[in-house]
């Protein structure tokens, strides 16, 4: 007698199919909707389940996560170029006529 291998999600006894998963199951883990393990390492940030990108988050949270540290940097160097064209002009010097 040939035992037949069931899907390792518990209560399910679908066949087998591959990673220990029937086809049901198999194609949710494909999709990063299975629970218990994903498919492959998952963003940092909470409630994100899309694959890392770099330093452990997706590429949107990266993304946001280098504009907001450039944003901070350039904030003190924005202000003062901001505040220069609201100065008053400094006169033009008196041109004396030549005669």
């Amino acid at each position: 007698m040939s035992e037949t291998k069931k899907c390792k999600v518990e209560a399910c006894k679908r066949p087998y199919r591959a990673k220990g998963y029937c086809t049901v199951h198999y194609n949710k883990w494909r999709r990063g909707e299975m629970p218990t393990k994903a498919r492959y390492k998952t963003c940092g940030e909470e409630n994100c389940r899309k694959a890392i990108f770099k330093f452990g988050i997706c590429e949107p949270h990266y993304t946001a996560w280098i504009a907001s540290k450039k944003g901070v940097a350039q904030a003190p160097a924005a202000a003062p170029a901001e505040a220069a064209p609201e100065a008053p002009a400094a006169p033009a010097p008196e041109s004396t006529p030549q005669a």
